[in-house]
């Protein structure tokens, strides 16, 4: 992808969960196709290090409980602009209901 976008949640190249720098990796917050597409173009994305992101039982990949959370979030994020409906359209769900 050459043409990344900014994340909408956060300002800082930092994990999202432990505020650490080191082997940051992006994480869709939403994926499968088209929506990691979606995500990316809408900045529906977060730092996250290999220990949070797909490493451990308290990863986003690993554990669905910060999953969610972060969907919520992100979620709530993309309706300060859009609609709840304009979001359902785009991936498919709510996550707040």
């Amino acid at each position: 992808m050459t043409n990344r976008s900014r994340s909408k949640i956060q300002t800082k190249e930092e994990c999202i969960v432990c505020g650490g720098i080191d082997g940051l990796q992006r994480h869709h917050v939403f994926f499968g196709n088209p929506n990691r597409a979606h995500a990316e173009e809408d900045g529906m994305w977060v730092w996250a290090c290999y220990y949070h992101h797909t490493a451990s039982l308290v990863s986003f990949h690993m554990n669905r409980g910060m999953d969610l959370k972060l969907k919520k979030y992100a979620q709530g994020i993309y309706e300060q602009e859009h609609t709840r409906e304009e979001f359902i359209k785009r991936y498919g769900r709510s996550y707040l209901e």
